[in-house]
């Protein structure tokens, strides 16, 4: 492998991370006692110009958890307005995040990286969310780094003067749909595709690959 192909590689992009791409619907912002409504991941995998692009998706709307606070605001503003509705197709936060995971670390392993990173949009919010589910589930191996995440809301400030995942995307002359808005599968896509797009201009731009040189200094 010549030292520019050795470049163009999820592994030497973002330092062994495994970018993989979150958003949550819950029914509050407490992730210790409000209920995870729905949970949707992308993972992503780069071509062979160096750019990056969706790969898997996997989603699953979500049972609260036994005792779980559910805030009416929170309900109307996702559409989730009985969460316990057979309707729903609901699994357990434990059912969900193992699949999950099974399939990052999967993924993970063929692209030789070390641990997943989470990419979200205001990324602390899903993280924490994520990480008191697999602590009721007692999840041991979660592929994700415990605090270190990919923002796509201070990115998209920084790319596009705009932090509102909406107005990003529009800016970036990506469609949005705010019909399709606040459903974890539509919202995990749109914020792959910002992300995608915001790491592809950066490499466009001439800010990446490093030289050799770049990297030692």
């Amino acid at each position: 492998m010549t030292e520019q192909n050795d470049q163009l590689t999820l592994k030497k992009r973002f330092r062994g991370y495994f970018p993989v791409v979150i958003d949550v619907e819950t029914a509050g912002f407490n992730s210790q006692t409000d209920a995870l409504l729905e949970i949707c991941a992308v993972t992503l995998k780069m071509d062979e110009e160096g750019n990056l692009h969706p790969a898997s998706t996997l989603h699953f709307h979500i049972e609260p958890f036994e005792g779980a606070n559910l805030e009416k605001e929170a309900l109307e503003f996702n559409g989730i307005l009985d969460p316990f509705s057979p309707l729903r197709g609901a699994v357990t936060e434990e059912h969900a995040l193992k699949e999950i995971y099974k399939q990052i670390r999967k993924e993970q392993k063929a692209e030789s990286c070390s641990r997943a990173i989470m990419v979200a949009h205001n990324a602390n919010f899903d993280l924490s969310f994520v990480m008191a589910a697999s602590e009721r589930a007692k999840l041991k191996r979660i592929p994700f780094h415990p605090f270190a995440v990919f923002d796509t809301a201070t990115l998209s400030g920084l790319a596009y003067g705009q932090t509102v995942l909406a107005r990003a995307c529009k800016v970036a002359g990506m469609e949005f749909d705010n019909k399709e808005a606040h459903s974890a599968l539509y919202d995990t896509e749109k914020t792959a595709e910002l992300f995608c797009g915001i790491v592809n201009k950066w490499k466009a731009l001439g800010g990446w690959p490093l030289t050799s040189a770049q990297e030692n200094e």
